[in-house]
């Protein structure tokens, strides 16, 4: 019993519970003659929830269990061998095995005793199906996925029988309880307070989650190589590092990832800015409502371009035509590369434009309009009243805007990779070549690597760097909003 079907009839379920609910309170308070406590749809959605969260919560803690249960009994039925075939490890004979029993699925009408006892004569049956699996899968492995794919059967049919049967408890529960006086919407807003503390947890542990799995690595990383090295070394080059901590030490350099981060990053804020803001100023201020409903939308368009295409524009118009602009001017020798520094930043700074464009519209909007009239009252002019009152009193919201752009600079992947090249290098030139730390954390993962050694862990490293330089970000712009928000407060 597929788990898409049991969560299917246990809503609908209910949903029947929720109607048939509502109709039998709706009847008690037609004939009642004292005030009821709740409204009727109250005790409908009490119905419904008691009749699907307990279900549901027993489905997720039976698919857990069941499937925890099933890992460990098919990996205890491993030969012992296994360690020393051509299989390297029983993790990855019991991954194989996880992929044989998905394609033996696809093989509902041959039955489990009809199939080959070798998988040289299994592999044409699969492969009619359109399914591959590794030729290193092995004959004893059959078997097991059988095993495997009847233990999942059993183990769905059971949890979702009893799904079931705990929905249809619930429900008949919940409409047996429906009374005058039953306090069917106490009941619910608890149920409802609960849901929304969960999805407050949920989004705190998940950020928790993150950093403590960087952090654990990162502490693998600094076993290997010396943190002092990775913080202030100037030379990034992991791929020449030896397997010992001391040929490993000065190879990790975090200072030219740094600043080319924070380079081009600098380049996009100096050309997003100015731009944004303006174009948030004349939208608010200035534009007619007309003008606005075109140039808005307009200026947004370009926050739903993906990265690549600008970065597609960048290695392909961008940079060529500032380096053909630099030959001209210097009379045929082009002092701008392609791939530079310049071209990422102006290309980011772009893409940059309607995130600070639009973030900061609708905090100057925001701004009363009562702070306008008292300023023009007092005789000053639209240009004066938008520098010295509209524009102070939107400040901390416009901060915050920045700060959010000056973060998704920081994250740009794609438009360095094509705009401003691989090359980790220190350099003050923005006529030249640099890289990021997001650019080399995708290249530190790329490719068969193990996570044992450092040129894969830096990655970790690296990225708990950009999570340490987001976070003071935001504590720097939480003191700035507190204390402009101290004048007008």
């Amino acid at each position: 019993m597929s788990a898409t079907y049991v969560v299917l009839i246990v809503l609908a379920i209910a949903v029947a519970g929720f109607v048939v609910g509502r109709h039998r309170a709706v009847t008690q308070h037609a004939g009642a003659t004292e005030k009821p406590h709740s409204l009727a749809h109250y005790h409908g959605w009490w119905v419904f929830l008691l009749g699907s969260l307990p279900a549901l919560l027993f489905l997720i803690v039976w698919s857990i269990g069941s499937t925890s249960y099933i890992d460990t009994v098919t990996t205890q039925k491993l030969p012992e061998q296994t360690e020393q075939s051509a299989i390297a490890s029983r993790a990855l004979a019991r991954g194989m095995i996880e992929s044989l029993a998905a394609g033996l699925r696809q093989l509902p009408d041959v039955p489990a005793d009809q199939l080959p006892a070798t998988f040289a004569d299994l592999r044409p049956l699969l492969a009619e199906r359109g399914v591959a699996l590794p030729s290193e899968t092995q004959d004893y492995m059959i078997p097991i996925a059988v095993e495997m794919n009847a233990m999942e059967d059993r183990a769905s049919t059971i949890g979702g029988t009893v799904a079931i049967l705990i929905a249809v408890a619930g429900v008949l529960v919940a409409i047996s309880r429906i009374q005058i006086r039953a306090r069917a919407r106490n009941k619910v807003e608890r149920v409802v307070l609960w849901m929304l503390m969960l999805a407050s947890a949920i989004a705190v542990l998940t950020t928790v989650g993150i950093v403590f799995s960087m952090l654990f690595e990162t502490i693998k990383f600094f076993q290997s190589v010396s943190p002092l090295n990775f913080l202030f070394g100037t030379v990034w080059d992991p791929r020449f590092a030896a397997a010992d901590s001391a040929g490993a030490e000065g190879q990790f350099g975090l200072i030219p990832l740094l600043a080319g981060t924070l380079y081009i990053a600098l380049i996009a804020m100096l050309f997003a800015v100015p731009i944004g803001l303006m174009a948030a100023i004349y939208m608010a201020e200035y534009a007619t409502k007309r003008v606005r409903s075109i140039v808005k939308p307009l200026l947004e368009v370009l926050a739903g371009i993906p990265t690549i295409v600008y970065g597609f524009f960048a290695l392909v118009t961008v940079g060529p035509f500032l380096r053909d602009l630099s030959a001209a001017i210097a009379g045929g020798v082009s002092f701008i590369q392609a791939q530079s520094v310049l071209t990422a930043g102006l290309v980011m700074g772009v893409m940059l434009i309607p995130f600070v464009s639009s973030l900061s519209d609708d905090i100057i909007t925001a701004v009363p309009q009562s702070m306008r009239d008292g300023s023009l009252g007092l005789g000053a002019t639209k240009s004066e009243t938008i520098k010295r009152v509209v524009v102070p009193a939107a400040l901390p919201g416009i901060v915050g805007a920045l700060l959010l752009t000056a973060s998704r600079a920081i994250g740009e992947t794609m438009i360095v990779v094509l705009a401003a090249g691989v090359a980790a290098r220190l350099t003050i030139n923005p006529f030249e070549a640099m890289t990021t730390i997001t650019v080399k954390i995708v290249n530190q993962l790329t490719g068969d690597l193990e996570f044992t050694s450092p040129q894969t862990l830096v990655a970790f490293a690296l990225g708990m760097t950009l999570f340490v330089l987001t976070l003071g970000m935001n504590v720097f712009a939480l003191f700035i909003v507190r204390k402009y928000r101290e004048q007008y407060e």
